[in-house]
Parts: C-alpha cells; structure tokens; sequence
C-alpha cells in the first residue's frame, strides 16, 4: 500500500523550502488543487487503474485540467485560447490527457457550484466534442474572432488591457525605475547568488539575440506561480524591454524537473537534449501557435525554459466568486475538448506518435468512450481519498518542517 504522505514529502524533497511550504497549504484546501500539485501521484495511481489500451500513442501535456488552458499572446502577436503547460508532455496513450482531465472535472465539482449528476454530464460533453472534433480529422484553433461564450469574453476583455497595468500589477516605480514587488502573492526576493545565475541566463540569452539591449537585466525575484511546480527553481526576471518605465518587459525563468509520466510508459522517448528542450519542443508542436519569448535554456547543468509574461495572460475564470450559468460551463468545456483533439491532431506522425488517420479512427470508435469515464471515476475517488489522508497529515504538522 502506498504511503501518501511519505510519498509526496520524497517527491517534493530540496524544494525552495519558503514556496515548498505555499504548495503545501495550497493543496490543504480542495481535492481539485490537491490533484494539482500531485501530478506524480496521479499517475502512480492511473498505473494501478489502468487505461484503455487501444488508444493511440499521441503527444500528451499530462497534466490536463481545468486550469492548464488560457490565453496568451503568439509569436505573430494574435492572441490565443489553447492548453499551456507542458511541464509533464510526453509521448503516451490519447486516453490519458482524457482521463486526467475528466478526474479534474469530477473533483473540481464542488468549486464550480455543480452538482455529481451535471458534472457526469459535463464529462460525457467533453468526450462527445473531443471525439467528434479528433473524428472529422481536421485542427483548428481559437482566437478571438473565432472564440464563443466565457472564451470570446476573456480575449475580447484583453484587448484594454495595457502593459502599464500589467506592470503595475507586479511592480513599483522608484522614480522612473521598476523593481520586482516581493509581497509573498506573485513573487519573494532573491539571494545574490540566485540573482547573479539569473543574470548569466539573461546576458548569455541576449548575447544571440538581434536586440540585446531589450533584455537588460533590472530586476530578479522568486516567481509564486502555479501548484505543481511551487518550490522549483523560477525566477520573474525584470528587463528594459521598449523602455522604462512603462515598456519594460517581466520574463520567467523555470526549472525544467522530467515529465512525471516517462517512469509508467512502456513506449521509448526521444533523446532531448534537455528537460526544457523537451518542454518547450512540445509546446511548440502541440499549440497552434507558439508563446512568444520561449526558449529552453541550459546553466551548467540545469535545465530551465525561459518566456515573457504577457499582459494577454488569463484563464477563463470559473467557480468561486465567478457564476456562470449552464450552459456557459458547457461551451467552455466544449472548446477544452476540441483544443485537446485539434492538439493531437496538429502533432500526429511525429517521432513516434501515431498517424491522424489513427487518431480519426479512435475518435469515430465508441467502445473506449465509457471505459475513459470509467477510470476517471476511479480516479476521482482515489483522488479524494488521497487527499482525505494528506488533509489530516498536514493538520497534525506532517508539513510543516
């Protein structure tokens, strides 16, 4: 039998102690953010369930859910809706972004107000617009004149929003010059040593780029983002960018840790040249249009992935204060299931992953579809359970060292 508590304490071992305890209280407070930060225990898990095996072998991110789809502005400077987190992409079953997935909707049922009967719907939604999406064999996209419902409202409300206040989000001016704010919510202060490797980063970067003066370095914090990767080496990196102190850029610098997937798969992996080299191979491969800034980056021997953060950031807010009716729940998870089909499709006969011929036969097939939700019910209960034990671990101080 599995020791949880044991077993997410090893994984988490020599995190960022002062983030490691964030992701710790985090996960305290739901099943769906203890799934989060738990993306290892899933599939530890998942092995011991099982999943469909007639599914193709396709690119996966991994760790799909609810929150891992948002905007952000491309490489051509048109802003999009699609997955994006690749931390954990492989090359796996199709079936296994499903199933993760709809666990997610499962146990993040009680954050969005919805009910066991309507999220069992939901899901069924989802498996009906991803197959039927991965059937007609054809990978679309969405942008703001092709978005509809809680989607089209988040592009369309990007388009006010202005660097000045994104900047003005995450720092203060001494004079005309920015600094990072390091209030404990988006970011903590840097040692000198973080902060002279992160400078090395940025110079050695530059150095090859067009216009190296964009990236002089005025600033370096921790970054606080995410659940998962709380306590990982990340770094928000403050640059001149257009110029201070309303066109300066924030860029983030990330540890790349291997994807927690490799260790169940049966099926060989390309030989990267590194964990970031991986991740942002895949993110290019899998979006319809690559983030702007990403590049994979290696000090010494550290992996990391470098990007800008981008005014054009959000995600589609759902649950807590954000009421959203039926229907608008539905439209969102209708085009989460097609971003995941049109993902597959985009990447399909590429080292590895099975040809969209394969892809478009699985999804006109029916007899997988229940054995997916399923195991995502299995999942979710497993899931509950785990959490249940963490819960009380962490209540009698398990954490707190």
């Amino acid at each position: 039998m599995m020791d949880v508590v044991r077993e997410i304490r090893s994984f988490n071992q020599g995190r960022d102690p002062d983030r490691l305890t964030l992701k710790y209280r985090n996960m305290r407070a739901s099943p769906f953010v203890f799934l989060r930060g738990t993306c290892h225990l899933f599939y530890d898990r998942l092995a011991g369930i099982g999943a469909p095996r007639s599914a193709p072998l396709t690119w996966v991110c991994g760790d799909l859910h609810l929150e891992n789809f948002g905007s952000y502005k491309g490489d051509n400077r048109l802003v999009y809706f699609d997955i994006n987190d690749f931390d954990e992409a492989a090359l796996a079953p199709a079936s296994w972004d499903l199933i993760r997935f709809l666990t997610s909707l499962w146990v993040g049922a009680e954050s969005l107000s919805v009910e066991s009967r309507e999220a069992r719907r939901l899901c069924e939604v989802f498996i009906e617009s991803y197959a039927t999406a991965l059937g007609a064999g054809k990978a679309y996209w969405v942008e703001r004149d092709t978005a509809q419902g809680l989607v089209r409202v988040l592009l369309d409300g990007l388009r006010e929003r202005q660097r000045s206040q994104f900047l003005a989000s995450r720092t203060d001016l001494k004079g005309r010059r920015r600094v990072l704010r390091t209030d404990g919510k988006k970011a903590l202060p840097a040692s000198d040593q973080q902060r002279a490797m992160a400078l090395q980063v940025i110079q050695e970067f530059a150095a090859a780029q067009a216009n190296p003066k964009f990236y002089e370095v005025l600033d370096v914090a921790r970054r606080i983002a995410g659940t998962g990767s709380l306590g990982v080496d990340r770094y928000a990196i403050l640059v001149t960018g257009k110029g201070s102190p309303d066109g300066n850029y924030v860029l983030d610098l990330k540890q790349a840790l291997p994807s927690s997937l490799v260790p169940h798969l049966k099926v060989a992996q390309p030989k990267w040249r590194s964990e970031a080299h991986r991740v942002v191979a895949l993110q290019r491969r899998v979006q319809a249009v690559s983030m702007a800034f990403l590049q994979p980056v290696v000090v010494g021997r550290v992996p990391y992935v470098l990007r800008a953060l981008q005014p054009a950031e959000d995600r589609v807010a759902l649950g807590g204060k954000s009421a959203q009716s039926a229907s608008d729940l539905e439209g969102v998870i209708t085009e989460m299931a097609k971003l995941l089909a049109w993902a597959q499709l985009r990447s399909a006969g590429r080292e590895g992953s099975d040809i969209a011929d394969a892809l478009i036969d699985f999804g006109q097939r029916s007899k997988w579809r229940a054995r997916v939700l399923d195991a995502s019910i299995e999942c979710a209960g497993q899931v509950r359970r785990d959490w249940s034990t963490y819960a009380a671990a962490y209540d009698d101080g398990a954490y707190s060292s």
